[in-house]
């Protein structure tokens, strides 16, 4: 039986993740040192002692929430911020070194900047959102600028509707530039995010068990708090991109 491109294509993904998980496991029995590098199952059985603990779940959500709403707010001003600058050139001009300015200054700068500002427990809202922002504006504008103006001359000729012309024109053309914009936002902002909350170690997240990974010289929690991240990373990503895809699909049918 043939397998299709897309079955192919996941069963190559999942032997790449086992070929790469094994050269961890090889990796941890020559150094022999959990300390220095924990092996995988001692990450997966450690994972599993953390589950059961009050503060698991608590933690994920504070980190969760706070992280989804920077990146929210975010994807809305880099939108609203592209709409304009995709209008009108003025704008463009004007958040152009605003945009270069945030994507060239490390997280670190602003986290600690941040802090001075705002308390510890908001800090990854702050930083998040000046991740997303800058990735969402760039995209999103990006589909403005590859945007066919004949199309508009087309729909004058034809009379179509402003609602129409919106969602047949407009948003057709933005969408896939939004879509990319979202896929890489998210993974962004929980890498800015956690690492925000690291340096400000707000009580009851996940950066403040990553801080106390360290500290305490638990590589197991590390790796094992790195996996959560990673998990949610993946399962937040796959959730709003179904969204988008959702509302893109009643899009089509307006």
């Amino acid at each position: 039986m043939k397998l299709s491109d897309k079955a192919k294509k996941r069963l190559f993904t999942v032997c790449a993740v086992v070929f790469w998980i094994g050269v961890w496991q090889a990796a941890a029995m020559i150094i022999n040192k959990s300390l220095i590098l924990a092996s995988p199952v001692e990450v997966i059985e450690r994972l599993f002692t953390l589950v059961p603990e009050k503060s698991f779940f608590p933690s994920i959500l504070f980190s969760l929430s706070k992280i989804m709403l920077g990146f929210l707010l975010g994807t809305v001003t880099g939108v609203l911020f592209a709409v304009l600058a995709g209008k009108l050139v003025f704008f463009e001009r004007l958040f152009s070194p605003l945009i270069t300015a945030v994507k060239a200054v490390p997280v670190a700068s602003f986290t600690i900047l941040a802090l001075i500002w705002i308390t510890s427990s908001d800090l990854s809202v702050l930083i998040t959102f000046l991740i997303a922002v800058p990735v969402v504006y760039s995209n999103v504008f990006e589909g403005f600028r590859a945007f066919d103006p004949k199309l508009t001359i087309m729909a004058d000729i034809f009379h179509i509707s402003p609602l129409r012309r919106f969602v047949g024109i407009y948003l057709s053309q933005i969408m896939p530039y939004f879509r990319s914009a979202v896929k890489l936002a998210v993974g962004l902002c929980w890498k800015s995010g956690v690492a925000a909350e690291v340096i400000g170690t707000p009580k009851g997240s996940i950066g403040e068990k990553l801080y106390n990974s360290k500290v305490y010289l638990e590589t197991a929690d590390l790796f094992a708090w790195t996996l959560v991240i990673i998990i949610l990373s993946l399962i937040t990503e796959k959730a709003i991109l179904l969204i988008v895809d959702i509302a893109a699909k009643r899009i089509e049918k307006l």
